[in-house]
């Protein structure tokens, strides 16, 4: 079945840099988009960037351009995503998903049916 495990979180001061890690496996991830979402306290769950399985680009959220990146290693079953420059306001729990599409990518929660289980990042000083 499919599986997305995240790893990778943790406690950061302002302007410090983690990289997340999504592990994939009961699929082929090179026919699935990938998205990270997160999810602060109190507030709904936002798409932040994705990937593509097709042509299309990775696709960043406003507040994630220029300092996130996503990438993915499909014969290591692995999508990443590079946080730096991060801010307190960044603070969430972090998920990856996957929907098995080949046109571009979205950021929109209803348009994925799997996810993991979430990876903590906290910004703080």
């Amino acid at each position: 079945q499919v599986q997305l495990v995240e790893s990778g979180g943790g406690l950061v001061q302002p302007g410090g840099s983690l990289r997340l890690s999504c592990a994939t496996s009961g699929f082929t991830l090179s026919h699935y988009a990938i998205a990270w979402f997160r999810q602060a306290p109190g507030k709904e769950r936002e798409g932040v960037s994705c990937t593509s399985s097709g042509g299309g680009g990775p696709n960043y959220a406003h507040s994630a351009k220029g300092r996130f990146t996503i990438f993915r290693e499909n014969d290591k079953n692995r999508v990443y995503l590079q946080v730096s420059s991060l801010k307190p306001e960044d603070t969430a729990i972090y998920y990856c998903a996957a929907e098995p599409v080949n046109f571009k990518c979205s950021l929109k929660v209803d348009d994925y049916d799997y996810w993991g289980q979430g990876t903590q990042v906290a910004v703080s000083s």
